[in-house]
């Protein structure tokens, strides 16, 4: 019984810890080169990050977390708010994949020409996972991304349960939108005419560094294992591998969870990588 109670503390901490984070975003994004186009990389960290958020989300909920932690870190860093839909504010992330991918591209190139560097890293959650790989196949992205890190990506398409868990438990007011105004959903579809071309002819283009971070909780993109991709210089990794108390499911894996985010800063600074534990969650 004890060690129960010891289990439910450590889960209940880990947790709670990223909500730390929440306290003073606003500080931390004024001070910490956070969509700052004056932004230079620096020698240790010479490609800016640019982080794409998930169906229903948008850059400010998505990364509230993410972008002052991974900027405090030395990287500049640029938030892409993508997806959107005449006369629906908020939920972005809703538009066709393939016109996402241009609106990537377009902002890759505005972030390239503004930093001087000659390419980005992208950390993308679930859609914003997967819809840089079209960029990278269809949209000549793969010259311009050294790292590509997904996490809890759609990568193989889900089921429509799971876009639907996604909006009812996340977003309220979101499920109507499913099937009106939501072409990205029908594109996350297992078997979608979009899932076909993205993934014929293997998943991975040359070049690319790949992580995949999933978690066995997911309930949105499911089996949690299509999430992961095959090829060269991928990296898949499975979250409660790496810490076996962390309970985060879809959403928490992308939004507040460190350990997750402390493992996608390894992948975009391997030289200088540490071990990600369940002690990551205080880092």
């Amino acid at each position: 019984m004890r060690k129960r109670r010891i289990a439910h503390a450590i889960s209940a901490a880990l947790l709670a810890a990223p909500f730390l984070a929440l306290a003073a975003p606003a500080q931390a994004a004024a001070s910490s080169g956070i969509n700052d186009f004056s932004c230079r990389p620096s020698a240790e960290h010479p490609r800016p990050v640019v982080l794409v958020h998930g169906t229903f989300g948008n850059a400010g909920d998505n990364w509230i977390v993410g972008a002052p932690y991974i900027a405090a870190r030395g990287f500049c860093v640029f938030e892409l708010d993508y997806g959107q839909e005449p006369g629906i504010p908020l939920f972005h992330g809703l538009a066709p994949v393939a016109q996402s991918a241009q609106q990537l591209a377009d902002y890759v190139n505005q972030v390239l020409a503004a930093t001087g560097a000659s390419q980005v890293d992208i950390v993308g959650h679930s859609q914003g996972g997967m819809m840089p790989r079209y960029y990278l196949k269809f949209l000549g992205g793969a010259p311009k991304v050294h790292t590509l890190v997904g996490l809890a990506p759609s990568n193989h398409g889900t089921n429509l349960d799971g876009i639907e868990t996604l909006a009812a438990d996340y977003f309220p007011g979101a499920i109507g939108l499913i099937g009106t105004a939501c072409p990205a959903c029908s594109d996350q579809i297992v078997g979608s005419p979009l899932m076909q071309q993205l993934n014929a002819g293997g998943d991975t283009v040359p070049g690319v560094q790949y992580t995949v971070i999933s978690t066995q909780y997911d309930e949105v993109v499911t089996p949690w294992q299509s999430q992961a991709l095959n090829g060269p210089n991928v990296h898949n990794v499975l979250l409660q591998n790496l810490c076996a108390a962390d309970l985060s499911e879809h959403v928490a894996i992308g939004t507040t969870d460190k350990i997750a985010l402390h493992e996608a800063v390894n992948a975009l600074d391997p030289a200088h990588a540490t071990p990600t534990t369940c002690l990551s969650a205080f880092s």
